[in-house]
């Protein structure tokens, strides 16, 4: 008698981005490094934007304070750019009193064996 092969069923979702990763991302370890690549690149963006905007600075302000343009800063704060430095992110953090931390957490969890 031929095994059956039993697939996971996945709980269901309204999430939109979540519904996208599914579709075409799962399964497909090159197309999720880039996702996760693009996440963070976005993640240091947003933090870059909340902190400056936090602080009540302008882009100009900050890029002065950091010995930059506003131009720069305004790249560093764009979603799309990969090309964040640590040496400028230590300066911004300089400038707005704050130091960067950076962790190293696991790709995927691991279940718990029993």
């Amino acid at each position: 008698m031929a095994k059956k092969k039993t697939l996971k069923a996945k709980k269901p979702t309204a999430d939109a981005v979540e519904i996208l990763r599914r579709r075409y991302f799962e399964g497909d370890p090159e197309k999720q490094a880039l996702l996760e690549e693009e996440r963070a690149n976005a993640a240091v963006a947003r933090q870059i934007y909340d902190l400056r905007t936090g602080a009540g600075l302008s882009q100009r302000q900050l890029a002065k304070m950091v010995g930059t343009t506003a131009s720069v800063i305004c790249r560093l704060e764009d979603a799309d750019y990969d090309g964040h430095s640590l040496g400028m992110l230590r300066r911004i953090a300089a400038a707005l009193d704050k130091r960067v931390q950076i962790r190293f957490v696991p790709l995927r969890t691991r279940s718990a064996k029993a």
